[in-house]
């Protein structure tokens, strides 16, 4: 099982030694590196920064958001970037929640795998630079209907692999599903060992309708935390906050993806608990509501031997590639574990 970093987005600013850690990750060993991106930091600057920095460790996008550009400007940042890197491009594309398509991106959230679908149409044409893009999708539509002036065109830059990996980020089990159908890989989100036999079927039930079945490569990079102590209880109070807050903060009452992941796995009550604290700005309290159990379910925690026979888990599972969620302050420590 490969092992890569999962730096995320920048709260507040960007980590003073972000530069001297990116190279230490590439130094380590560590098979990727990823970006991610909401309301504030984007993720391609990053990973533009991470490619300048390192000559090895893989780049990736945990995830470009469908609402932030259009499929154009996503493919062309991801091809441009490919070059500059010498191939080590991985584009993570994610359809974002409405929250933030709506109230930050002004662009409607309705349909979004249809949305995603033609995207990635688009997306893959641009890579592919096989001639001039055009699409008829009700979404992105090229030319622009009406347009006068406007006509297919094709990229004038052209790839340095048109086989440029293109991911997707899902949670639920239809989005799964599509990830299978057109990607070439899935990037999970709270994955938890006890369910990959729900991931198997979801991922099975996609490639069925791929022409050709599962291609070649096709893989599952999963974000998981990773707090190494001696004392299981401390390192799981250094995720319950986060975990507060992405089951109980993200998104709305009834429209928040990361809640019904936990609802799936049958958590039900913890999560309708933890949202219920959340929204009424109890936030500790929130983050107490959520059992050691949980917090184990979707992340390695404990005392290295403990972490090791977890392990375990995980290597049985369909995920091929553990990206460590945030930066962890002895990368050093992990990457021997790992």
């Amino acid at each position: 099982m490969r092992i890569g970093v999962n730096v995320g987005h920048f709260a507040g600013a960007p980590p003073a030694s972000l530069a001297a850690r990116l190279r230490e990750i590439d130094e380590l060993g560590f098979a990727s590196v990823w970006f991610a991106e909401a309301y504030g930091s984007d993720v391609f600057t990053p990973l533009a920064f991470a490619a300048a920095l390192t000559s090895r460790v893989r780049l990736g996008t945990a995830v470009a958001q469908v609402p932030a550009r259009t499929p154009a400007a996503t493919a062309m940042a991801a091809m441009t970037l490919d070059h500059l890197s010498g191939g080590r491009v991985v584009l993570g594309i994610g359809a974002s929640g409405p929250q933030v398509s709506e109230g930050w991106h002004g662009v409607p959230y309705a349909r979004p795998l249809a949305r995603t679908r033609e995207y990635v149409s688009v997306v893959r044409q641009v890579l592919a630079r096989e001639a001039p893009v055009r699409n008829d999708g009700p979404y992105f539509p090229l030319p622009s209907p009406g347009s006068e002036l406007g006509k297919p065109l094709r990229s004038s830059l052209h790839p340095y692999r048109a086989g440029l990996p293109v991911v997707l980020g899902a949670e639920g089990p239809r989005n799964v599903a599509l990830s299978a159908e057109i990607a070439d890989g899935w990037l999970a989100m709270f994955f938890a060992p006890a369910f990959d036999a729900v991931y198997r079927s979801a991922l099975a039930e996609g490639f069925a309708r791929r022409p050709g079945g599962r291609p070649e490569g096709f893989e599952v990079i999963a974000t998981v935390p990773v707090v190494l102590d001696d004392d299981v209880e401390r390192a799981a109070d250094r995720l319950r906050p986060e975990l507060a807050l992405y089951m109980g903060g993200m998104g709305a009452r009834g429209a928040n993806f990361h809640h019904d992941v936990f609802v799936r796995m049958g958590h039900g009550a913890v999560a309708e608990r933890v949202q219920e604290l959340y929204l009424e700005r109890r936030k500790d309290e929130a983050a107490a509501a959520i059992p050691t159990e949980l917090v184990d379910e979707v992340s390695l925690i404990g005392p290295v031997s403990r972490v090791r026979r977890e392990l375990d888990r995980w290597e049985s599972t369909v995920v091929d590639e553990i990206a460590v969620q945030g930066l962890p302050d002895d990368l050093a420590a992990v990457a021997r574990l790992l």
